[in-house]
């Protein structure tokens, strides 16, 4: 008696015809007591209809290394704050299955009047990091951020590769199923860099789905099983990422 087949696994990510509308404000309004004045005497406040993303669909599947490329203003850092839960969609949807650790404008949440050793605990709270987690890693976190002397320093005093070594260092601390990675392997200096992508390419040893938004076709070629290029919130091709370096180095759609 033959074996039933096994169904597919489900993708741990499934982007469908995912399109998102900004309405972007034409005039500036200067306090909140104008802004009422103007609606009470029934003024609009002009405003432009833009679309970052347009009719995107695609599906990662566990432990799959996937790029999305694109020039600036092409809808990357968006598509990658839908599938974070930060930007709501518009049209379309998008599902997510298992731990997201989102890499996303690194040390937003920092406050330069605390130390090095508040911040973890700050920044990694606002991650969703336990606190004895943090208290226990602080350490191993400082010494990858290469920091291990200047914990108790105030971030005002930090540079700025200091302070976005330690926002990496914090962020990469956690064994999430999914790693979004919005360009911050970019911190630091060449040797830095270099234990960045070690790090991530460990969590893709371990079977992490990365989701990588990248400007280095070198680094898309050299981590990525296929890759997406977007042009003015659409897409343009999908497939391999040679494939897709090349189209991007052409120039797009061109």
């Amino acid at each position: 008696m033959s074996e039933r087949p096994q169904p597919a696994p489900e993708p741990r990510i499934g982007v469908d015809r995912l399109s998102v509308r900004f309405d972007l404000q034409r005039e500036r309004v200067m306090s909140v007591r104008e802004y009422l004045i103007r609606r009470l005497h029934g003024e609009r406040f002009p405003s432009e209809t833009f679309w970052p993303l347009r009719d995107v669909s695609f599906t990662v599947g566990a432990g799959e290394s996937f790029g999305i490329v694109g020039r600036n203003g092409a809808g990357k850092s968006t598509l990658l704050k839908v599938i974070a839960g930060i930007v709501p969609p518009t049209h379309g949807g998008v599902v997510v299955r298992g731990r997201l650790s989102p890499l996303l404008e690194l040390g937003a949440g920092f406050d330069p009047e605390l130390t090095g050793r508040e911040n973890i605990q700050l920044y990694g709270c606002l991650l969703g990091f336990r606190r004895k987690h943090l208290e226990a890693r602080t350490t191993a976190i400082a010494e990858f951020a290469e920091l291990t002397g200047f914990l108790d320093v105030p971030l005002k005093n930090y540079s700025s590769g200091m302070a976005a070594r330690l926002a990496f260092a914090i962020a990469t601390d956690s064994d999430p199923d999914i790693l979004i990675v919005d360009e911050v392997l970019s911190v630091g200096d060449a040797q830095f860099q270099r234990k960045c992508e070690e790090r991530l390419a460990r969590f893709h040893a371990r079977g992490v789905t990365v989701l990588l938004v990248t400007h280095n076709m070198e680094l898309l070629e050299a981590t990525c099983s296929r890759a997406l290029l977007l042009e003015r919130g659409a897409m343009v091709v999908m497939g391999r990422p040679v494939e897709v370096a090349a189209r991007y180095q052409r120039g797009g759609s061109r």
